[in-house]
């Protein structure tokens, strides 16, 4: 039986709601029980990445530092919009893991490959 492939397409910004912590929080259930997950941030899901966050309490869990265990998951696929990453004026170094950037239809290419989507 071949493993379904996931997608998790990451679009909010990281504070306010908590769609990054639910995104990433499925990512590495999916990832536990077997399924080939990818990540992907695009539009403000790029900020989610973004190195030295200090949010305060009332913001929501600091949960950026569980990304680095992505990589203990075997979750190595994770692309970033480059477009969305110059309209906000920042560069993959600016970003606490490392991602593959690509341009939108890139993007779509990789994401038309996978069996199904989800978007937070």
């Amino acid at each position: 039986m071949m493993t379904k492939t996931l997608g998790v397409i990451n679009s909010t910004a990281p504070y306010g709601v908590s769609n990054g912590q639910e995104s990433l929080d499925l990512a590495l259930a999916s990832a536990n029980f077997g399924q080939e997950v990818t990540l992907f941030f695009i539009d403000d899901g790029v900020f989610q990445l973004l190195k030295s966050q200090q949010p305060i309490p009332e913001q929501g869990k600091h949960y950026s530092k569980t990304f680095s265990a992505l990589t203990f998951y075997d979750i190595d696929d994770i692309y970033v919009c480059q477009q969305s990453l110059n309209e906000r004026s920042l560069e993959v170094s600016d970003l606490c893991i490392e991602v593959t950037a690509l341009p939108p239809e890139q993007l779509n290419q990789q994401l038309a490959q996978l069996d199904h989507l989800m978007r937070f």
